[in-house]
């Protein structure tokens, strides 16, 4: 293929059109829109605000620091792309939820990979000083019909709200499991009241948060991470799961999550163990903390023709024509 050619007398107002002339040579057309799209919209950033080169040069040094603190267990672009609400959006439009179905949320930068198989009615928490809790939950489709064999993974804070991997003296994992559910779709173990806990802060997202004068703090909540297949897989941050969390209403932060990961269908009131054989059989103490929650899961044909259908009606309303591949879609070019 032949180099196009761009031209040499670069203005403010052509220097979008030759970059995408000098681009135009890739052959993978996704990838070629997406530019295509960044370029576009980057230029008129700079363009619409009139960006100088001292803010352009803070723009780029504070993006090397989000990437030098980065690690294994500590993603600051994970949590810069939390804290611009841009991990939720792109999991609403990737992962759209048919009516009835639970919603997903963003996964947060302390998942792992160490939790450990726990058997229903397993005890997550070793922390003491946190409010024992009672959670029962049941999986099942968008026909109520309940799925078992599902595996749950699942993650809280300690009492004072910090993760396990926060504390550097940890011998091990705690606050996280791995269960499955049963035939019946149930599954249930015994865990502390969840709290609300700062985002870590101490870095270049803290700083940006600062001066914005954004608090840090994200609301009481428990993640659950499904992984089974024939389901809508939710591919974020290398993970294939399908992810959600449960946020305890009237926390004081419900509604202005550092992360924007609250949505109100997955906001809920805790009840009590009230029934002396319901402690009973769950080996709990009577009007111990409960949580009660029924997920309801999507299959991987609903959620692709769902995610296509929504991609169509959006793509119509650019007013430009488009073609598809494998559901993503690409300019139309005859």
């Amino acid at each position: 293929m032949a180099t196009p050619v761009g031209l040499k007398d670069l203005t403010i107002e052509n220097i979008t059109e030759n970059v995408h002339a000098i681009n135009s040579q890739c052959d993978n057309r996704r990838l070629k829109y997406v530019l295509e799209r960044v370029v576009v919209h980057l230029h008129d950033l700079a363009r619409e605000t009139r960006l100088t080169t001292d803010e352009w040069m803070t723009a780029i040094l504070f993006l090397t620091q989000v990437g030098q603190i980065s690690s294994v267990v500590r993603q600051e672009f994970i949590l810069l792309s939390d804290v611009l609400g841009l991990s939720l959006l792109v999991d609403s439009i990737d992962h759209p939820k048919s009516k009835g179905s639970t919603e997903g949320t963003v996964l947060g930068p302390f998942h792992t990979h160490e939790a450990e198989h726990a058997l229903a009615g397993s005890l997550i928490s070793q922390d003491p000083e946190g409010e024992p809790l009672l959670v029962l939950c049941m999986l099942k489709d968008t026909n109520g019909i309940p799925i078992p064999g599902v595996k749950i993974d699942v993650w809280e804070t300690d009492s004072k709200g910090f993760y396990d991997v926060q504390h550097a003296d940890r011998s091990g994992p705690d606050g996280r499991a791995v269960l499955t559910s049963d035939e019946a779709g149930k599954f249930w173990f015994k865990a502390i009241v969840p709290v609300p806990y700062p985002i870590p802060h101490d870095g270049p997202v803290g700083k940006l948060l600062k001066q914005l004068n954004r608090h840090p703090y994200r609301p009481s909540h428990m993640h659950f991470m499904f992984k089974k297949d024939g389901y809508d897989p939710l591919i974020t941050h290398w993970l294939t799961h399908i992810l959600s969390a449960l946020y305890l209403k009237d926390d004081p932060y419900e509604s202005t999550d550092a992360v924007f990961g609250v949505k109100n269908s997955l906001v809920v009131q805790l009840k009590k163990v009230e029934d002396g054989e319901q402690a009973k059989q769950f080996g709990v103490e009577l009007g111990s903390a409960l949580l009660p929650y029924d997920f309801v899961l999507v299959t991987d044909e609903a959620a692709a023709n769902l995610r296509r259908s929504k991609a169509e009606e959006a793509m119509a309303g650019l007013g430009r024509r488009f073609n598809f591949i494998k559901d993503l879609p690409v300019p139309d070019v005859d």
